[in-house]
């Protein structure tokens, strides 16, 4: 489970922001929110399922994610594909003369297998400056390792798998990640819990790598039951889905397509295309069933239920397997009554026993409305903002940080800029006139 992450001098951060887990110590107007949205990881330890980042266009918001996802690729990778001549992707703050010259800076706390780990490093383009790995298995935290460059003190006590490794790590890889390549057991365990953390894009770029982890999770009885009972459940007007699967080759392709293409298509889809049909009911003159018209989804169906089709094996394996969700764009393309539905699944005890996390970017105000659905659907230290300065820099803070009544209206607040983070436009009929 994550408890805290930091991120400094990385895109717009120029300062070290923190982003917190933690649940507060309030009580909500509404004591549902208390019971089902924060969950136990120690007696004196409450989680947050759910949290969810406000901001104006270009204010951070996914550039957050960005910070999760260069960590945990960076963690999970940079000691089996970097070579030692290789630049270390990370970017900087470049609207300052000396960020743009310092390393960037990255933190993760998280609770594994009843113990609380704090692991971080700095870098920079050309090398790791600093790696740290803390661990608290009670009360007292201890250290396993720390790198300073090219120098490392390794605890022979907590960390004795990394022990001599510290020659066969490149100035650009992370020691972690070298000790995992040695099947260190901490250090391997460590790394399995990064890659359980998924970064995920709603705005539809990576849509056809998400169709085909759902259609590989359709294979499975099981998987596909409630692939279903979920797009049912959110999309009442869809009874079914099918997958047909067709042989592929480059004498059915059109003679159109120039032959580097068909060979792309082909290596592409492994020699199978599939096709996805939707069953909708079909109704007579008085209204009744009388059966079932098939629909394709990629030609007839809403982008907002081809999302939602997409989508469906990630949200399902995060929820089976207490995984961590990150999208940035939950909202694009989904009506808000969906968005909510999504989010209630998580902050569900019923849907998500093993306390799986979601953390995602919108836009979606409807969200922090309580008149909209009957209650309120997040806590105040569930709602975080993103801001830039003057310089450009961002600022993420939380609504918890805020002295104000359970009862305010927190949506209209903040499109009234009570909490910033919102855009400032310009005059428009100024503009048109001129």
């Amino acid at each position: 489970m994550l408890i805290e992450f930091q991120v400094g001098n990385f895109l717009s951060f120029k300062e070290t922001v923190a982003f917190s887990m933690v649940a507060s110590n309030i009580n909500s107007q509404d004591a549902e929110l208390d019971t089902n949205n924060v969950f136990s990881i120690k007696e004196e330890l409450r989680l947050l399922k759910t949290s969810a980042i406000y901001g104006a266009n270009a204010s951070g918001k996914s550039n957050l994610a960005k910070a999760f996802g260069f960590m945990k690729s960076f963690v999970i990778n940079s000691s089996k594909e970097m070579q030692i001549t290789d630049p270390i992707d990370v970017a900087p703050f470049r609207l300052n003369i000396i960020t743009e010259k310092q390393p960037s800076f990255f933190e993760i706390t998280f609770y594994l297998h009843q113990k609380i780990y704090r692991y971080g490093f700095s870098v920079s383009q050309e090398q790791i400056m600093e790696e740290w790995l803390f661990c608290t298995p009670k009360l007292q935290e201890y250290q396993l390792f720390k790198r300073n460059q090219n120098k490392f003190k390794i605890s022979s006590k907590f960390f004795q798998e990394g022990l001599n490794l510290d020659e066969k790590t490149k100035p650009n890889s992370l020691f972690l990640s070298v000790s995992a390549q040695f099947n260190g057991k901490i250090s391997t365990q460590i790394v399995k819990w990064f890659a359980n953390l998924q970064v995920i894009s709603g705005s539809g770029t990576y849509d056809n790598l998400y169709k085909r982890l759902t259609l590989k999770s359709f294979e499975s009885p099981q998987m596909r039951g409630e692939i279903i009972k979920l797009v049912k459940d959110l999309d009442l007007s869809i009874q079914d889905i099918n997958i047909t699967k067709e042989k592929v080759s480059s004498e059915n392709l059109p003679l159109s397509i120039p032959d580097e293409l068909k060979t792309i298509i082909l290596r592409a889809s492994s020699g199978e295309l599939s096709s996805i049909q939707t069953s909708h009911a079909k109704y007579n003159e008085k209204d009744e069933v009388i059966g079932f018209e098939k629909f394709d989804l990629e030609e007839n169906e809403s982008e907002g239920t081809k999302k939602l089709f997409y989508f469906s094996a990630l949200l399902l394996n995060a929820l089976r397997n207490s995984q961590i969700l990150v999208i940035d764009e939950l909202d694009a393309r989904l009506h808000p009554i969906i968005t909510h539905k999504i989010i209630q699944l998580f902050n569900s005890n019923n849907y998500n026993p093993k306390s799986a996390q979601l953390i995602f970017m919108t836009h979606d105000t409807n969200l922090l409305n309580p008149n909209l659905f009957g209650s309120r659907l997040l806590r105040r230290d569930q709602i975080w903002f993103t801001e830039k300065n003057q310089q450009g820099a961002t600022d993420l803070y939380s609504l918890v940080e805020y002295d104000i009544e359970e009862d305010a209206p927190f949506e209209s607040d903040y499109i009234r800029g009570k909490y910033g983070a919102i855009p400032f436009v310009g005059n428009f009929i100024q503009l048109l006139s001129n």
